[in-house]
């Protein structure tokens, strides 16, 4: 089944000391975090009945568990994802760096043998860039076999600082 792309009914800013982050969320759930901007974002919200204070609990979710991985903790409560728009491949992948802990890494090798496609280091890779959710769903946590750090949608400058943080001294 071909993924639909839906538009986010709230978009709410989420402060931190690195920027502001900018959180999008459909009537299922969290589905977009983006990275950090210096200058602060406007909320917008399309008005539905009852949907403010659903929203409102799931941003207080993702705000603290955007601050528990800043500060290298592991999430407490997670808040709803809505990953509906992804492949069924894309949230194998997804659900299965959720299941790496904090402080620890994987490289997209491992990841492929773990999702039980061996031959699939590429399309991990791929699938990690794709990740609606970085720094929640923990795409940072892949490597590349060499030692080398790999690629990361926000840039590797986050993907050292994120992993720097979970106590991974190798980087």
């Amino acid at each position: 089944m071909k993924p639909t792309h839906r538009l986010p009914i709230a978009s709410l800013p989420i402060q931190t000391a690195e920027g502001f982050f900018l959180a999008h969320y459909s009537e299922s759930g969290l589905m977009q975090l983006d990275f950090p901007s210096s200058k602060k974002p406007s909320p917008a919200w399309v008005e539905l009945p009852g949907i403010r204070a659903k929203i409102s609990r799931w941003h207080k979710l993702t705000t603290r568990s955007l601050k528990e991985v800043l500060s290298g903790k592991p999430i407490s409560t997670p808040p709803p994802y809505d990953l509906s728009h992804a492949t069924e491949f894309q949230r194998q992948i997804w659900s299965a760096l959720e299941q790496i802990p904090i402080g620890e890494t994987k490289t997209y090798g491992e990841m492929a043998d773990e999702i039980g496609n061996p031959k699939a280091m590429r399309a991990v890779g791929r699938g990690c860039a794709t990740n609606p959710i970085p720094i929640l769903i923990p795409c940072h946590r892949l490597v590349a076999a060499s030692g080398k750090i790999g690629g990361f949608s926000g840039g590797l400058k986050w993907k050292e600082a994120l992993l720097r943080r979970e106590g991974v001294l190798f980087i």
